[in-house]
């Protein structure tokens, strides 16, 4: 059975700050409506300063078969952000005990959909261990990244934050 992404799970509406508007199904969201939805994503650093990035799975509704930040997900209905980073760290990584540093909030908007982005970092040590949510993942090096960035090889939307939130904020050891 191939897996899917649930049409019918319920994000919360917000503002630009933020602030809890309403509510709609991820379908409604993706669906070109532009109904802004709040997300996390978490970059995951080694201590040598390799960046870890997910390959999104084929089956996926956004952006199938792309590199992408470490950890990324929808923030479920009354849930917190941070609680939400650690649910989706635990979901796609099995990433348990880590100190989230915020980066940004910012909207983010494709032709299907408009997000708020709530982008953190952290570094870790821990073994990292790729769910079914997700098809693998490995440690880049940062200028194997800037190498490739533009070649439709990443998510529109990681290339962003690579280059306008953690170019000047990633390790400087030489890669």
């Amino acid at each position: 059975m191939i897996a899917k992404d649930n049409s019918e799970e319920i994000f919360p509406i917000v503002d630009e700050d933020g602030i809890v508007l309403g509510s709609a199904t991820r379908g409604e969201c993706h669906s070109g409506s532009k109904l802004l939805h709040p997300v996390v994503h978490l970059h995951l650093f080694d201590k040598d300063g390799k960046l870890y990035l997910q390959r999104r799975p084929e089956w996926k509704d956004i952006q199938p078969g792309k590199w992408d930040t470490a950890v990324g997900g929808h923030v479920d209905f009354g849930e917190k952000i941070t609680a939400a980073l650690h649910r989706e760290a635990k979901e796609e990584l099995g990433l348990e005990d880590f100190e989230e540093i915020f980066i940004a909030s910012y909207v983010y908007e494709s032709d299907r959909e408009k997000e708020l982005i709530n982008a953190f970092r952290t570094v870790t040590d821990s073994s990292i261990e790729p769910t079914e949510e997700l098809d693998g993942g490995r440690f880049w090096g940062l200028n194997e990244i800037r190498a490739n960035l533009g070649k439709n090889i990443f998510t529109p939307n990681f290339e962003y934050e690579f280059i306008n939130l953690l170019n000047s904020d990633v390790p400087s050891k030489k890669d």
